[in-house]
C-alpha cells in the first residue's frame, strides 16, 4: 500500500446540519490545518444558527460499523471525540479507542449552552468509567466542568481545582476551556500530572462563535495528528480558535459558526501560556537593529569584534563563578560601552543589573527562577531563546525585546533535543509573530541569505566566529549581509 500523503485524523462526534459544530466543524478544521479527516457519526441534528430542532442517535450497529470500517483501512494518527449520546454508544466507543495506540482527544459534549444537561447521570459515569481511561486530553468547557465536579467556577482559584478533580477521574491531561467567561482575555487552564498553566488569547467581541469549543478540540487533534507535541498543538488550536472569532461572520439569523481559513499566521492570534489568569503582562523595550549576532565568551573576543565593526553581541560564560565571573563581565560592559554597542548578557541577569548592560538574554529554565520584573524595571533589554510553538507562548508572555528561533539547521555546537526548524518553519514564524527574530544554530555565510530572506532581522553565531580561520574576514562578510 502506498504511503499516505498526509495524516489521518477521525471524529466520533454528532452532525450539524447548520455547518458550525461537531463533524462539519471538525472536517474544516481537519482541512484547513493539513490533516486527512475521516468521521464517525454517533447522532443526527436538524439545527440551524437559532437552536437545535431535532436529534436522533445512530444505532449502534452502524457506529460500531463505521468504526471497525475506518479501523481496517484508515489508521488514525490521532482522534477526537465529540458528542457521545448515551452509554450504549460509549460502549461501543470504548471498544475500538482501547484499539488504538494513538493520542486520543475527548471533547465531553456534556451541557448544552443553555445550561441543560445533554446527557443523564448514568452516561456521564459511563464516560468516567469507559472513555476517560483511554483519553490523552479532555477539553470540558466551564459548564461541563462544573457538572462533572459540582463545583462553582465563578474564579481561577475555582478552575484549578476543578481541573485537579477532573484529572483523578482518569485521564491524562485536562484542558479547561473558558470561552465562557467574560472580560478581555479567553483564558484555559490546563493540567496534566507534570504541570499545570494558563494559555490566554485577546477576546474578541463577536457573537459569531458557533462551533468554537468543538473546533479546538479538533485543532489539537490535528496538530497531533502532524507530530506536535501535546502543548504545542494547543498552542496551535488556541491560535486556530483565535483566528476563527476574530474573522467570524454571520451564518443565518443567529449565531454564525467561526471562520476556517487555514494555518493561523497572526501575531494578534498567537497566545501566551503563564502560571496566573491575569491581564497584567510585563512589556520589555525595543531592541535597536540585531543585524549580525555573535555569541562569545571572553571580553578579549568583544573587544576584536566591536573593533571591527560589530554592534551588537553577547556573552555567555559557562565556566565562571564568583568574583571571575564577575570580572569578566565587568570588562565586556565596559568594552561594550566604550565602543558604543549593545551587549546582552546571558542568564546572569543580576549580575547585568548591577553592572548596567544594555540586555539579558535567557533560556528557558531561566524563566521560571529570574525576576523578571526586576529586569523590566531596570530598563533592561530581554531576548529569551525558543524552539518550539510551547516555548514561543511562554516567551510571549513577557512582551520580550526579541525572540531567538532555532535550531534552524544541524548544529555541532552542543547536543539539541530539538530537531532543525528549518527554513519554511522560520518564515512562519516571521508571518505570526510581531517580534524581532533572532535566527540561530548552524548557519553560516551560504546560508545567511536564505536565512535573511525568511525573515529573520539578527543571525546569530558562535563557532562561525570563533572557530573561523579567518575571524576578522569572515566578520567583514556578515556585516556586508546587513548593509
Amino acid at each position: 500500500m502506498e504511503k499516505q500523503s498526509r495524516p489521518i485524523a477521525w471524529t466520533i462526534a454528532g452532525s450539524d446540519s447548520g455547518g458550525g459544530a461537531g463533524i462539519q466543524a471538525d472536517l474544516k478544521t481537519f482541512q484547513g490545518l493539513g490533516v486527512h479527516g475521516c468521521s464517525a457519526l454517533t447522532a443526527v441534528t436538524a439545527q440551524n444558527s437559532r437552536g437545535v430542532d431535532a436529534y436522533e442517535p445512530i444505532s449502534t450497529q452502524l457506529l460500531d460499523a463505521q468504526l471497525r470500517s475506518l479501523a481496517s483501512d484508515l489508521e488514525p494518527s490521532a482522534i477526537k471525540t465529540g458528542m457521545l449520546p448515551d452509554s450504549r454508544r460509549m460502549h461501543v466507543v470504548a471498544e475500538v479507542i482501547k484499539t488504538m495506540s494513538c493520542l486520543v482527544i475527548c471533547d465531553p459534549v456534556m451541557v448544552a449552552t443553555s445550561g441543560d444537561p445533554l446527557m443523564d447521570v448514568e452516561s456521564r459515569q459511563t464516560m468516567i468509567s469507559e472513555i476517560f481511561p483511554y483519553v490523552d486530553l479532555l477539553t470540558p468547557n466551564l459548564m461541563e466542568s462544573e457538572w462533572l465536579t459540582s463545583l462553582k467556577l465563578d474564579e481561577p482559584e475555582q478552575i484549578e481545582k476543578a481541573a485537579g478533580q477532573i484529572l483523578a477521574m482518569g485521564c491524562k491531561a485536562v484542558l479547561i476551556k473558558g470561552g465562557h467567561q467574560t472580560g478581555s482575555l479567553s483564558s484555559d487552564y490546563f493540567q496534566d500530572s507534570q504541570q499545570s498553566f494558563w494559555i490566554s488569547s485577546k477576546r474578541f467581541d463577536s457573537q459569531h462563535t458557533h462551533g468554537s469549543g468543538c473546533t479546538l478540540s479538533s485543532a489539537i487533534t490535528a496538530a497531533s495528528a502532524l507530530g506536535y507535541p501535546l502543548i504545542d498543538a494547543i498552542v496551535i488550536g488556541k491560535a486556530y480558535v483565535t483566528q476563527g472569532i476574530r474573522l467570524s461572520q454571520a451564518t443565518g439569523a443567529g449565531h454564525g459558526c467561526l471562520a476556517h481559513l487555514g494555518w493561523p499566521e497572526s501575531a494578534g492570534d498567537f497566545p501566551w501560556i503563564s502560571d496566573r489568569c491575569s491581564d497584567s503582562r510585563l512589556s520589555f523595550p525595543p531592541c535597536d537593529r540585531l543585524g549580525f549576532y555573535p555569541i562569545v565568551d571572553r571580553a578579549n573576543w568583544l573587544q576584536r569584534l566591536f573593533s571591527w565593526g560589530v554592534t551588537t553581541a553577547q556573552i555567555r560564560i559557562k565556566d565562571l563563578a564568583g568574583d571571575a565571573l564577575r570580572s569578566e563581565l565587568s570588562s565586556a560592559i565596559e568594552c561594550a560601552n566604550s565602543h558604543g554597542a549593545r551587549l546582552y548578557v546571558n542568564d546572569f541577569w543580576q549580575e547585568a543589573i548591577a553592572l548596567g548592560a544594555y540586555g539579558v538574554h535567557l533560556g528557558q529554565d531561566d524563566l521560571a527562577t529570574a525576576n523578571m520584573q526586576a529586569i523590566a524595571d531596570a530598563g533592561l533589554r530581554l531576548g529569551i531563546s525558543t524552539h518550539n510553538y510551547r516555548e514561543v507562548a511562554k516567551a510571549h508572555a513577557y512582551r520580550p525585546s526579541y525572540i531567538a528561533i532555532g535550531p534552524v539547521y544541524e548544529t555541532t555546537l552542543k547536543r539539541m533535543p530539538y530537531a532543525p526548524q528549518g527554513i519554511e518553519a522560520l518564515a512562519r514564524w516571521r508571518r505570526c509573530l510581531d517580534y524581532p527574530l533572532v535566527a540561530i544554530a548552524g548557519i553560516n555565510l551560504e546560508r545567511a541569505p536564505t536565512v535573511l530572506r525568511a525573515g529573520a532581522d539578527g543571525i546569530a553565531v558562535v563557532s562561525a566566529i570563533t572557530q573561523a580561520a579567518n575571524p576578522e574576514s569572515d566578520t567583514r562578510k556578515w556585516l556586508a549581509l546587513f548593509r
